[in-house]
């Protein structure tokens, strides 16, 4: 399969709302780096019987609101010019502009009073820079799309990878070309998407006081993905590293790029939830091994570390989902029972361990279940739901 084939999983829906359904909402696509957002956007697109116009902001010197004024001014005469019935146009990047929300906003406004038929597409990289700028303006009038890191069933399709290979290699579509070549790999993984993700979609957006801290906590937080680490212990392994408040607003932004995230603990008291330590996990297994100065051979015979990518590549899966699908993920602690991933979703609980190797001991999982009673309990390793089975699974499946 191709990766134009692949089309990820939102194109019909795009499609549907941005030509059968009538102008009500901003599509907003977000979404980490690399990830296939702007050939989506364009795989929209030619699907629309609708002319549409697409622009980026990159290389954008001016002010936001004379930049988009003037795009969608240009896209209003084209409409006249054309006597067409609508016109969709799609930005791109659209978190590179300051105050880019209220400059949305007022364009919007005018043609939604004017009774003019644009149709609108929105991309960006950060989360947080949408986040903030679509809550402060574009209340109501606006959808998100969240497009995730590739998973296991489409990179097999689009390039053949077996299982190992996507839990060490992971799922950056636009690295497949070097992986024959691992320390090249590698070095693209860091450049490409670990230090434009820092640099761009961070550092250049959000006043960073120490940016080396920030870089060492994504290192520190790489190399224990899949461990429950506190803050006060982190503070221990890194020099300069401010208090917990500082690594816990740096871990939040990592969070929104799409690089490691912090679970919380799962926890009917929400007070008790959010003061726990948080369990690391990256977003893609590509970004935990190309740190990794052991390479792919060794770390596979190696099955103590292979279990850490294991369990990794389970919680990423699980993590992109969670964002595209709508359910919380958390993990759960109590005294010396731990279930790796807790899932919750209209009310339903699904508590989940993960065992690479041939161990059937579930004491975690017997513990939470005596506790909490959850709608499912899951064991996914060697002696319980196949490894290769759970990645080619969708999640949400895991509540019906």
């Amino acid at each position: 399969m191709t990766l134009q084939k692949t089309a990820r999983l939102h194109l019909s829906d795009l499609v549907q709302r941005l030509s059968r359904e009538s102008r009500q909402l901003i599509q907003v696509l977000v979404g980490p780096r690399q990830v296939g957002k702007t050939t989506l956007s364009l795989q929209v697109i030619q699907q629309l019987t609708s002319p549409h116009v697409y622009v980026s902001t990159d290389n954008v010197t001016s002010k936001a609101n004379e930049w988009i004024g003037l795009q969608w001014e240009s896209v209003r005469l084209r409409l006249k010019q054309e006597n067409a019935k609508e016109y969709v146009l799609v930005i791109d990047e659209i978190q590179k502009l300051d105050n880019w929300s209220e400059a949305i906003k007022a364009e919007w406004d005018y043609d939604t009073i004017h009774n003019i038929p644009i149709k609108v597409m929105i991309l960006g990289s950060s989360r947080l820079m949408l986040q903030q700028g679509l809550s402060e303006s574009l209340a109501g009038r606006f959808e998100t799309t969240y497009v995730g890191h590739w998973s296991y069933p489409e990179m097999k399709a689009s390039f053949g990878l077996g299982l190992d290979e996507f839990i060490w290699f992971g799922g950056y579509p636009g690295s497949m070309h070097l992986i024959a070549e691992e320390d090249r790999w590698k070095q693209y993984i860091v450049s490409a998407f670990i230090e434009a993700s820092i640099n761009r979609d961070i550092i250049l957006l959000t006043r960073i006081d120490k940016p080396a801290l920030m870089r060492r906590l994504f290192e520190l937080g790489c190399s224990y993905s899949g461990h429950i680490l506190s803050f006060n212990k982190i503070l221990g392994q890194l020099l300069d590293a401010g208090n917990t408040t500082t690594l816990s607003n740096y871990l939040r932004l990592l969070d929104t790029a799409g690089l490691l995230g912090g679970l919380e603990k799962y926890a009917p008291d929400k007070i008790r939830q959010r003061a726990s330590s948080p369990k690391f996990q990256v977003y893609n297994t590509a970004l935990l091994s190309a740190l990794q100065p052991l390479d792919f051979g060794q770390v596979r015979t190696n099955l103590p570390m292979w279990g850490h990518w294991v369990e990794s590549a389970v919680g990423a899966h699980l993590i992109n989902a969670a964002w595209s699908k709508g359910f919380k993920l958390y993990f759960w602690r109590e005294a010396n029972y731990e279930v790796d991933f807790v899932l919750t979703y209209k009310g339903k609980t699904v508590a989940i361990e993960v065992k690479s190797g041939p161990t059937k001991i579930t004491r975690g999982l017997d513990a939470f279940k005596k506790k909490y009673n959850p709608y499912k309990s899951l064991l996914v390793g060697k002696n319980g739901f196949p490894i290769e089975d759970f990645l080619l699974l969708d999640p949400i499946m895991l509540f019906d």
